[in-house]
């Protein structure tokens, strides 16, 4: 048994110890938490709104309704979430979702209701653009979303234009976009914040760490884009289709954990994205770089003419 790890959240300690794959009844729970059973699961019960043992079920329960959608057996699922026989599964699983497991498919809801919106994500999977036409009307929080990611991978082209010395040229003294984010005076410092606020909520999102900041070069934040523009798309997505927009994430990595609702976070992500990627074309003009308005009518033109690219 390891000790507690410096400087995590104490919530987020019970939390894992709730999740963990080795801990099947609730003094292994609280074991792995240093704490009794009853403070244990007076703890969650005071903070999440839920019992440590209904919550490892539900996220259990998730957990297999996502594995079911995406090929597995329904007996392999059973046995994962820590089921004896296929049987009790089958009757826990139509009681939470109201169907069959063996019902479940690509498309199925996969998360249940839950007081605090602590839910299972599954692996990150690319996301993958619905054929416009067949959509009976276009989804202008997609649309929003979508042209976020893509027009922040236009500007990063646009940046690599750029002599080093311009890139980091300090061209806005004492900006600040938003306080607790420090400031963002160059080309750089812009380009890397739009990357890392969508690394920043996804991992709240997601109950993870707090990620490690990677480099701020050109290529690197290519590339730390290219791996979370898709994961937000996904998760974003996810959310609508649910009609979740209401439900609370507990953030742990706040300090307390702060709770918010999901979709002021999108919306929160969405409007101070919006506000960094003007500033970025600001400032590509003043170092010589032709930058067009970033405006979504002719993203969106551009791509029902040119196949989907840019």
């Amino acid at each position: 048994m390891s000790e507690p790890t410096p400087g995590r959240d104490r919530l987020r300690e019970l939390l894992d110890a709730v999740l963990d794959e080795e801990n099947t009844h609730l003094t292994d729970m609280a074991d792995q938490a240093f704490t009794s059973p009853f403070h244990f699961t007076r703890r969650l019960r005071r903070d999440i709104g839920e019992p440590p043992v209904a919550l490892r079920r539900r996220v259990l329960l998730e957990r297999a309704a996502w594995q079911i959608s995406q090929g597995s057996s329904v007996t392999d699922a059973a046995f994962a979430a820590g089921y004896a026989s296929v049987e009790g599964f089958t009757r826990a699983f139509g009681r939470a979702f109201g169907r069959p497991p063996s019902s479940t498919t690509p498309g199925s809801g996969t998360w249940l209701p839950a007081p605090n919106g602590i839910h299972f994500h599954p692996p990150i999977h690319l996301w993958v653009e619905e054929n416009p036409k067949e959509r009976p009307g276009m989804d202008m929080i997609a649309l929003q979303v979508h042209h976020d990611v893509d027009d922040t991978a236009h500007l990063l082209d646009l940046a690599a234009e750029l002599p080093e010395e311009s890139y980091r040229r300090t061209l806005a003294p004492g900006q600040k976009v938003l306080t607790w984010d420090g400031p963002e005076e160059s080309i750089a410092a812009v380009l890397e914040h739009l990357v890392w606020s969508k690394e920043t909520w996804l991992a709240s999102i997601d109950g993870a760490d707090l990620p490690d900041r990677g480099a701020d070069d050109v290529k690197s934040l290519r590339e730390r884009h290219a791996r979370v523009g898709p994961r937000w798309i996904a998760v974003v997505d996810d959310i609508g289709r649910r009609g979740a927009w209401g439900d609370r994430l507990i953030d742990a990595l706040c300090d307390p954990p702060e709770s918010f609702v999901l979709g002021s976070v999108v919306a929160h992500v969405l409007t101070f994205s919006a506000h960094r990627r003007q500033l970025v074309r600001h400032m590509l003009r003043t170092e010589g770089v032709e930058a067009d308005h970033g405006d979504p009518i002719s993203w969106l033109q551009e791509r029902h003419h040119d196949g989907g690219t840019r």
